[in-house]
């Protein structure tokens, strides 16, 4: 039988595809907002760092409010603000204007994953694992896409807000299409989940422990946001400077890290269907991130940049995020929106300190932030390792229905 909600489904998805662009868009157009913010690449990688501190500042705050008041209001209100954020970057004078702008974006996104994620493992209680990585399919998409755009208005000589005044109208036409849509009753669904967390299911064969397994998914938050988010960030400059690529070949490169990701979407969400549990891949590609990122450090060639792109598009941008967040929600079942409100705390604090930090290193050298990816990355592997043990210890291989 189709699912019902699989109209409101389609419809969340399009909201991130909005936000992959909105992720990196200011990082994008980094020489057009140095210009117009008077200021330089620091600055520019100041205001993105504005996204990581809004999202910090209200995460765990509306993850609960989620929970008591239900994801629908969420999801709009993070849409509205998110739309405020595009209008007012193209209109800010200044950094500290931009920051305020960059500091809403943050807050919008906290809000829109407050109501989203568990939105879709309400509206697929069989597959959530499915449902929550589909969305780094969308977010992968609008990463794909806007570069392409931009290359296009510079191309053509274009005003290079066009790509920001796009956005506002996919959340416009989205939200008239979603404010006719249902969502499912979150009360009935968490109900259920903590008559089983309290010892009523059997796909535990001991108590998870949160401050062993827990905790590491919760670091896992904060080592997978930042892999993925400083390629996102700082790849095109690096294959600019570092390997004296041309400017839009640069660019071109969070393409082939999009196609990775997409790529990785795909084959991911078929797996942990039914053939490999969500935990595996949390320490999988990792490890495929940590190789390829030192072969891009070590090998700094047009050829590897690419491939490089690709493969750590595959791995780290893949969904591993998501996935943490799968395997938070199956060890902690009850309060969905409260789980996603911690991992995503520690994914908000990646996405403001990256900035800061490697703002600070790009005055040294640009291959030293690809190195300082690859350490955080081999930080995110020991972390997976204590998570699949444990996992391992808890967990009824039975209830999984899977082999891996």
């Amino acid at each position: 039988m189709k699912n019902k909600y699989m109209p409101t489904a389609i419809s969340l998805y399009i909201n991130y595809f909005v936000h992959g662009m909105g992720a990196i868009i200011m990082a994008q157009n980094m020489d057009y907002l140095t210009k117009q913010l008077h200021t330089d690449t620091t600055g520019v990688a100041y205001v993105i760092s504005a996204l990581g501190i809004g999202r910090l500042l209200v995460l765990f705050v509306s993850g609960v409010l989620s929970d008591k008041f239900g994801r629908k209001p969420f999801v709009f209100t993070g849409m509205a603000i998110y739309a405020l954020f595009f209008a007012g970057i193209l209109l800010a004078p200044n950094v500290s204007v931009a920051f305020i702008f960059a500091l809403l974006a943050g807050m919008a996104n906290s809000i829109l994953d407050s109501g989203t994620y568990p939105a879709l493992m309400e509206s697929f209680p069989e597959t959530p694992g499915t449902a929550n990585v589909i969305i780094k399919a969308f977010i992968s998409a609008g990463q794909f896409a806007l570069p392409l755009i931009i290359s296009f208005l510079i191309s053509n000589d274009l005003y290079y807000g066009y790509s920001f005044l796009l956005c506002i109208a996919i959340f416009i036409v989205n939200g008239l299409v979603l404010s006719r849509l249902k969502f499912p009753d979150h009360k009935v669904q968490a109900a259920s989940a903590a008559s089983s967390e309290s010892g009523g299911d059997s796909k535990f064969r001991n108590k998870p422990n949160f401050w062993i397994e827990g905790i590491c998914l919760i670091l896992i938050g904060y080592t997978a946001t930042a892999t993925f988010y400083l390629i996102s960030v700082w790849l095109p400059k690096y294959g600019e400077q570092v390997v004296q690529m041309s400017k839009t070949s640069s660019l071109q490169l969070i393409s082939y890290y999009s196609i990775g990701s997409l790529l990785a979407v795909f084959v991911t969400s078929y797996l942990v269907k039914s053939l490999v549990r969500p935990v595996t891949f949390v320490l999988l590609y990792p490890f495929i991130s940590f190789v390829a990122l030192l072969v891009l450090w070590q090998v700094r060639t047009p050829l590897v940049c690419v491939i490089s792109a690709f493969v750590i598009g595959f791995s780290a941008a893949g969904g591993v995020l998501q996935l943490a967040l799968t395997t938070m929600s199956e060890l902690f079942p009850s309060s969905k929106g409260k789980i996603t409100g911690i991992v995503y705390t520690a994914s908000s604090l990646a996405t403001f300190s990256i900035p800061v930090i490697t703002g600070i290193l790009s005055k040294t050298s640009i291959s030293n932030i690809i190195l300082f990816d690859a350490i955080i990355t081999f930080v995110g592997i020991l972390l997976a390792i204590i998570v699949n043990i444990r996992y391992r210890r808890v967990i009824n291989p039975v209830s999984t229905g899977v082999q891996a």
